[in-house]
């Protein structure tokens, strides 16, 4: 029998026992080891084991009682169930969640399985290495003060009182390697780039050292920018950062509280260009960190946010699914109130090559390739955003590195701005998504 099992068969037992008909169970266990050097040498080993798991109990009224432990032995097992049973006398009764109507529904795919970690020493090993053809890939780079090798094992599991039993494991290897240059005369310039794959065997640790270097060089040779209107062109990472900062716009539970840019009837208006199209795709093949299932038991899916400019969907867990009449979308998260996030962007690309959109003959284009500060300089409610950002000014198909500035806007207003999609997707830690192009965004530089 395994330890899910066994918890599944525990948390009933004890339920019967204290007289309470229905509940569920949602946990994960996290094992990682990560590692960290600096000029050649160790800097830091750290390795975990973590765990939790939700508990929510409903009293004979229909209220929901919530709490969390990270004992899973059957006294740990038994106390969050007592604690979950007193605290529904105090739930709230209106728009109380219940089971997902989904949480006995086959799963549309397996998750990926877990590999083996590799030992540590191989790890400092790889990433000593990294770290010294980095600083060899050009004189000035002086440090890469910022760099990491990571390995987690992942496993969740959710069982509720009406049969409900679903376990899903899997691996993620990462790597983050970020420069700092010293030149005289010159200030301090950085870049960076990071990788994930499912073991180290896979990890594009190559890749990862050839983007930081040539990101770094590019940057040597900087100058401001005059301040002004300008095309824009988002890298995918940042394109999926700024939708990231802006997820409340396909978030059903911040339409329901009124913090979000959406209302209910926003489904079936045009928010973007007709070039727009996104979907949110935890099952998508090139997601290493594979969810099947969510918080709620609900089965995760492909899910279309916005077709040809159209808003079609929203994200849901089961309470807000119910109140908007739909089924859920595989996107809760359990906490002491159920929300809702989103797995895995996919933008899609588009659909054919124009001349008119090239980095390589652009002229006087911006290149955003990094944002910044995105806690601090979005406006979520408002759909402001002014945020600094790494990037090139692009001249007859020349980058120019940019010493420093911020590119500013309204979110909204940018969809409709589009005025190309690229024709190839990239893939990044947060999703997929092409290059995407804008017009007249607000620069200011000197």
């Amino acid at each position: 029998m395994s330890q899910i099992q066994e918890i599944a068969q525990q948390a009933k037992m004890t339920a019967q026992e204290l007289g309470i008909a229905k509940f569920d169970l949602y946990g994960a266990t996290v094992d990682e080891t990560s590692v960290k050097v600096d000029q050649g040498k160790p800097d830091q080993v750290k390795a975990s084991n973590r765990s939790s798991v939700t508990v929510r109990v409903w009293g004979a009224d229909g209220a929901v009682g919530i709490t969390s432990t990270t004992d899973v032995e059957p006294l740990g097992l038994e106390l969050a169930l007592k604690t979950a049973m007193e605290a529904s006398e105090f739930g709230v009764k209106q728009n109380a969640p219940d089971f997902s109507p989904e949480a006995l529904a086959p799963l549309v795919r397996e998750a990926h399985e877990k590999t083996e970690q590799a030992p540590v020493q191989v790890l400092l090993e790889t990433l000593i290495t990294a770290e010294q053809r980095l600083k060899a890939a050009h004189g000035a780079i002086a440090a890469v003060p910022y760099n990491g090798i990571a390995q987690r094992n992942t496993e969740h599991f959710y069982l509720n009182s009406a049969g409900a039993l679903r376990t899903e494991a899997y691996s993620t290897s990462s790597i983050y390697l970020y420069t700092k240059t010293e030149q005289e005369g010159k200030k301090p310039r950085s870049a960076g780039a990071f990788r994930v794959s499912a073991d180290l065997a896979h990890l594009d640790i190559e890749g990862c050292l050839q983007e930081a270097a040539e990101k770094t060089i590019s940057h040597l040779d900087y100058q401001k920018i005059p301040t002004g209107k300008y095309r824009v062109v988002f890298s995918p990472e940042a394109f999926l950062g700024l939708l990231g900062a802006f997820s409340n716009l396909f978030n059903a539970q911040n339409v329901l509280d009124k913090q979000s840019l959406s209302t209910p009837e926003s489904l079936g208006s045009q928010i973007a260009t007709p070039l727009l199209s996104l979907a949110d795709d935890a099952l998508h093949p090139a997601n290493v960190g594979i969810t099947t299932f969510d918080g709620e038991g609900t089965p995760t899916r492909r899910v279309p946010l916005i077709s040809e400019g159209v808003l079609v969907n929203f994200l849901h867990s089961a309470g807000t699914a119910q109140r908007f009449s739909t089924a859920p979308t595989g996107h809760a998260n359990m906490g002491a109130k159920v929300t809702v996030s989103p797995h895995f962007y996919h933008v899609s690309a588009g659909l054919a090559d124009d001349p008119a959109f090239s980095l390589e003959t652009a002229d006087n284009v911006v290149l955003v390739d990094e944002l910044q500060a995105l806690h601090a300089g979005v406006k979520a409610l408002q759909g402001a955003f002014s945020l600094p950002f790494d990037g090139w000014l692009i001249k007859n198909g020349q980058r120019i590195s940019i010493e420093s500035a911020t590119v500013a806007g309204d979110f909204l207003s940018l969809l409709q701005s589009i005025v190309h999609v690229g024709t190839t997707e990239h893939l990044t830690p947060g999703g997929i998504s092409p290059y995407i192009w804008v017009d007249e965004l607000s620069v200011t530089g000197e």
